[in-house]
């Protein structure tokens, strides 16, 4: 199993295991695009590296070795996005793509350097958590836009599930971390919302956008 296979297969199990409580193989086929079996054959190897526990017709556990690997994939892509973002101007939606090629580089060396250059952020250019050099992840607590109450002010801080196209379409709003929202009405029809972007004029969001949008 190549090097990108595996690390690929250990950071699908790492989020299913984040966002479910518990890793299924039927989720994990599901994710990767792949077979039932095929993901029953790539676990067990996994097993062999000491990644996972897995017992057949049971949830596959992450191992605490299995946990602090995939958190340092994690970082790898996490630093790399941040550095492409700030160093080199790519935009938030444009960086996804080549961190995914780039977190499976070995090299210590390279991710320290970027992370001192960066002085040691805290976030990618999503406002996801990164990982330390030990794998720890400080994780924040926000609240969807749609749980915000009317005339709140809040701040953009994360986005949850950033696509290419969401990311674009923020893009056209003018909508980026650090956007202040002020919630004035909730459309009753499909619960869209009615805000405040900056103290502008009003900008009406659907619920489906509000949602991904974390804020604080």
């Amino acid at each position: 199993m190549s090097t990108t296979v595996k690390e690929n297969y250990l950071k699908a199990l790492y989020f299913l295991d984040e966002q479910e409580g518990q890793i299924n193989l039927t989720e994990l086929s599901k994710q990767l695009g792949v077979s039932k079996p095929t993901a029953n054959n790539m676990v067990k190897k996994l097993e062999e590296y000491g990644w996972v526990n897995y017992q057949k017709y049971k949830p596959v556990i992450l191992t605490e070795e299995g946990r602090r690997t995939a958190a340092m994939i994690i970082r790898k892509h996490r630093l790399t996005e941040m550095f492409l973002h700030r160093v080199m101007g790519f935009g938030w939606e444009e960086v996804h793509e080549i961190a995914e090629q780039m977190e499976h580089i070995q090299s210590d060396k390279l991710f320290a350097r970027m992370d001192e250059m960066l002085d040691y952020p805290r976030v990618d250019p999503h406002g996801s958590p990164i990982p330390d050099e030990k794998g720890m992840v400080i994780e924040q607590e926000f609240q969807s836009l749609t749980e915000v109450p009317l005339g709140q002010k809040v701040k953009l801080l994360a986005i949850a599930k950033s696509s290419k196209e969401l990311l674009h379409y923020l893009n056209e709003l003018q909508i980026r971390l650090g956007t202040t929202f002020e919630l004035l009405q909730v459309e009753p029809f499909d619960n869209s919302l009615l805000v405040s972007c900056n103290g502008g004029a009003p900008t009406m969001i659907s619920h489906k956008v509000a949602k991904s949008l974390l804020v604080k």
